[in-house]
């Protein structure tokens, strides 16, 4: 069900305790794009906010019910302290690690000859650093193959603060993990309520290959015996053996598939180490200087232990086919404009790619579905208070929960309408407009 309106008032609407889950992608508090959506005035402004949604969702949660909400790195802090003070647990921090994004800084160097009134002239070198004729009349144009463009300092002080920039590359999302208080034990809270706990086995990091897996499993039986074939560490009977080879227990750390390449690229095939019993009492030897415990022997890149979402590029234009295509370019958010992280280091123009999906935070389906079957159970719904493009949604059809968003601009209502027609063909939308 989609409700198109201010959030928190199409959230009054809902019944208290109604909610087995929330997973949403709110707005960062950061002026993005200068969209109103994202402005808040002040750090406070948008914790006060923060609060005032939060509120509003831990009536309508279940006791024991859990919370996702993606925050931005500089604000995410006042993300938490508003959701902690609508009277929400703060459970932990889980962090989406991506490859794609670039970074938005300032040349200060630049910056300081600007000031000084110098306009740099920029200018072609050979690989032979000798200077060749200036830009053409397209200056995008490159005329001489094997050249590249330099941004020579003028000032003295613009040289001294050549390669200073104001910012780092994005490649993380932080994303706030809360939980709604309980209701006696967790026990008791999940028998009464259906809600109070994570899906850990549905939510277990797939094995790396075959290999991979038997190794863990041989970790499993060689962590219950010693030598002797005594069983060590207080057990009174062995484990089942095999009954956690369906994947790694999952980790606060998200990766997209760049990252996950990236990443494996920097650690390289890697191998655990098994581990070596003492001769008695199954007690491993600190003293030789290897781990307090049985390792797994396994083999393989770092991102094996961690979740990593696959993102195909249609999927965010999915169902669209019949909205006009716009100018939507993911390298600097602008539609229809370019800026400095639109060009090669050759001052080549990128290709301007069109969408119809023209939402500037579009999240792979593959990353919500995951997140919505950490915390939603079977059956259960699921509730986005800022729908955005419906990705949400999307993910929620394809886990087989149901869902509830809400969604303000109407500009992205069309696109929530069309993408989820197509997940759910022939179901219709159940869609309740706000009049106010």
């Amino acid at each position: 069900m989609l409700l198109v309106g201010d959030c928190v008032e199409q959230m009054k609407t809902l019944e208290a305790n109604s909610v087995d889950a929330i997973v949403t992608d709110p707005p960062y508090g950061l002026e993005f794009m200068g969209k109103a959506w994202d402005g808040f005035g002040t750090p406070l402004g948008f914790q006060t906010w923060s609060e005032q949604w939060a509120r509003e969702a831990f009536r309508v949660l279940k006791p024991g019910g859990h919370l996702l909400a993606f925050g931005g790195t500089r604000m995410y802090h006042r993300l938490a302290a508003g959701i902690e003070d609508a009277g929400f647990e703060i459970r932990d921090t889980l962090m989406w690690l991506y490859g794609s994004g670039f970074p938005k800084s300032l040349d200060v160097s630049k910056a300081i000859d600007k000031a000084a009134g110098e306009k740099r002239e920029r200018v072609r070198f050979s690989s032979t650093s000798t200077r060749v004729n200036t830009y053409a009349k397209d200056k995008w144009t490159l005329e001489n193959i094997g050249t590249r463009l330099v941004d020579e300092p003028i000032t003295k002080d613009a040289q001294q603060w050549q390669g200073w920039g104001t910012a780092l590359k994005p490649a993380v999302e932080p994303i706030v993990l809360a939980r709604k208080p309980l209701i006696g034990t967790v026990a008791e809270n999940v028998l009464t309520h259906g809600t109070g706990a994570l899906n850990i086995d549905a939510s277990r990091i797939v094995f790396a290959s075959e290999t991979d897996k038997q190794a863990v499993a041989a970790f499993q039986e060689l962590r219950t015996k010693h030598p002797g074939g005594k069983r060590t560490f207080g057990m009174s009977a062995p484990p089942k053996i095999g009954i956690n080879n369906i994947g790694r227990w999952p980790a606060n750390i998200l990766l997209d598939e760049e990252a996950a390449a990236l990443l494996d690229e920097q650690s390289g095939k890697s191998k655990s180490g098994t581990g070596e019993a003492s001769g008695s009492g199954g007690i491993w030897k600190p003293s030789t200087g290897k781990p307090a415990g049985p390792q797994h022997g396994d083999t393989g890149g770092a991102s094996r232990f961690f979740y990593v979402a696959k993102a195909s590029r249609s999927e965010r234009n999915a169902g669209l086919e019949g909205l006009r295509t716009q100018d939507a370019h993911k390298w600097n958010g602008n539609i229809g404009k370019r800026g400095i992280g639109d060009y090669y280091p050759d001052g080549t123009p990128r290709p301007i790619t069109p969408e119809r999906n023209i939402h500037p935070t579009v999240k792979p389906v593959d990353l919500m579905r995951y997140l919505i079957r950490l915390v939603t159970p079977k059956g259960g719904t699921v509730l986005d208070p800022f729908m955005g493009s419906g990705t949400t949604a999307v993910a929620a059809i394809q886990e087989g929960v149901n869902w509830i968003g809400c969604e303000r601009e109407p500009e992205y209502v069309a696109i929530i309408e069309a993408r989820i027609a197509a997940a759910q063909p022939g179901m219709g939308l159940n869609l309740e407009e706000d009049t106010q």
